[in-house]
């Protein structure tokens, strides 16, 4: 096997770029990233606890990890074949209901979390 040695910085450029191609091409990560501005903005607007934030935050790093996982998928699959075949639907299938699961699991934690704080705002003590 070949390897390139990059320093330290140009590792985190390379991330960067990604993050920034992802961003660029990519409308599903555009939205979770417009959503978890609102979410976290709103986290502070109801004046939530560290903990709530940093499990909110956490849950927005994973849903917007597991959306840049699958566009690496299928970034791959369109590169291997053009053609359709049921493997390359396979993964891109099971790759796209990771990303459901993820963010259907972040709306239910994001519910739980959420709840107490917007109850209060409708029925203070």
């Amino acid at each position: 096997m070949i390897t390139k040695r990059h320093s330290l910085f140009q590792s985190f450029k390379f991330a960067m770029e990604g993050i920034k191609i992802a961003t660029k091409y990519n409308r599903n990560i555009r939205i979770h990233f417009i959503i978890a501005i609102i979410v976290l903005s709103s986290s502070f607007i109801l004046k939530m606890t560290f903990i709530e934030i940093a499990v909110v935050s956490m849950i927005i790093l994973l849903v917007i990890s597991a959306e840049m996982i699958n566009t690496a998928i299928e970034e791959v699959i369109d590169l291997v074949t053009k053609d359709y075949r049921e493997e390359a639907k396979f993964a891109k299938d099971v790759s796209a209901g990771m990303v459901l699961i993820v963010a259907s699991g972040s709306i239910a934690i994001g519910l739980l979390i959420f709840a107490p704080h917007i109850l209060r705002l409708f029925f203070p003590n």
